[in-house]
């Protein structure tokens, strides 16, 4: 098949809209379950080629989570601890397989933002993966392939409508790529560059040591970038990303925005956070909205009466500025990546702030000085990679 017709573009009242291959050779997909749309297939198409790489960088399998274009979270296939386990509600599956241990992860490192997410996944999709996405909230997914008992799971959700497609493993897409703006047509090569560690040999500052675990984090990192739209900023740890900040004009925000979902997702550790006494019968998706509101700086909007008895069994006491602060500053060797350089050293003191020890970044800035100098106060390597990973 060599075009598509879908039922509109990125809005309803944008049509007509299809997907069709311009040298005139058959889509390398084919949709076994469902009618994906337009932007379905931006994200199925950014996320395969995410997890590809992730799994060639690191030889794991891996499983991204996209919304609107950039991964929420994205992730390999590492055990998960019983915390992980317990603050990704995976916990009653029993073992998990690399696969479904990827996708946990990935899911779970925004789960506010994964929220109606199109899933993509480097490997065959088997049945303990598709039991973990049958009770999520999503849009599709995309792999190479499905087992026949993981297929007949996920054809099961969303009453039969669920998008399931699956893509050839052989597919290689042309070396340039085009698309339209305003009525004029963009082009470019791909970026086919390959990220590995022979990027991250310049390390410019007094702290030289970066170990092959943390080296594999910010490897994560790098490649997440690679999909996520401009400017972003990555952190990244134990094999997954845990904040992701994507499209701000200003880096620092993105810095900012990408550390507190990073101290977001450790702040669910916390034992008083994890203990939350919650009625059984609240859903997955409530019990993250409270968790997000619980841990924020609004945590009166679920607190107060009339609400909390809405969500839990009994009133649970505030998470106070200082046990927040106490329980942040146990998270540690957090690893960072940025798809350009650091102007200034305010955004070093930002990811002080969340645990960072590792940074990747182009370098390039004309103060450089003032980044290395901060690096080197809280102790931190950081790696000038020399290329810069901008995505639009």
């Amino acid at each position: 098949m060599n075009e598509m017709e879908l039922k509109y573009g990125c809005n309803p009242n944008q049509k007509p809209s299809r997907v069709f291959m311009e040298n005139g050779s058959d889509l390398p997909i084919t949709v076994l379950n469902g009618k994906p749309g337009y932007i379905n297939l931006l994200d199925a198409f950014n996320g395969i080629q995410l997890v590809r790489e992730l799994k060639k960088a690191t030889g794991l399998p891996a499983a991204a989570s996209f919304k609107h274009v950039s991964p929420a979270g994205a992730a390999v296939g590492l055990p998960l601890s019983d915390t992980l386990k317990k603050i990704y509600w995976v916990d009653d599956l029993g073992e998990l397989s690399p696969l479904a241990s990827a996708y946990a992860r990935a899911r779970g490192a925004d789960r506010m933002s994964s929220y109606g997410d199109f899933i993509a996944l480097s490997d065959e999709c088997d049945e303990c993966t598709a039991k973990m996405i049958q009770r999520e909230v999503s849009d599709g997914v995309i792999a190479p392939g499905y087992t026949e008992k993981a297929l007949e799971i996920l054809k099961s959700k969303r009453k039969g409508t669920y998008n399931i497609i699956a893509i050839d493993e052989n597919y290689t897409p042309d070396p340039i790529e085009r698309k339209q703006v305003y009525g004029v047509t963009f082009e470019q090569g791909r970026n086919e560059l390959d990220i590995s560690n022979e990027l991250l040999a310049n390390i410019v500052t007094d702290a030289k040591n970066i170990p092959d675990d943390k080296k594999r984090d910010l490897l994560i990192s790098l490649i997440t970038l690679k999909y996520t739209q401009s400017n972003s900023v990555c952190y990244a740890k134990d094999g997954q990303a845990i904040g992701i900040g994507a499209g701000q004009q200003s880096r620092i925000h993105c810095t900012r925005l990408a550390g507190q979902k990073a101290d977001n997702w450790w702040l669910r550790q916390c034992p008083k956070v994890m203990a939350l006494p919650f009625k059984d019968e609240v859903r997955r998706a409530d019990r993250d909205n409270a968790i997000d509101v619980y841990i924020g700086d609004e945590w009166e909007d679920v607190l107060r009466e009339g609400e909390w008895q809405k969500v839990f069994t009994e009133r649970p006491e505030p998470l106070t500025r200082e046990e927040k602060k106490e329980w942040l500053s146990k998270n540690t060797d957090v690893s960072l990546g940025s798809d350009a350089f650091f102007p200034f050293g305010d955004n070093i003191e930002r990811a002080n702030k969340s645990g960072v020890k590792y940074i990747a970044q182009p370098g390039g800035s004309i103060r450089d000085d003032n980044v290395i100098e901060t690096c080197n106060k809280y102790g931190i390597a950081m790696a000038f990679t020399g290329i810069r990973l901008f995505h639009h």
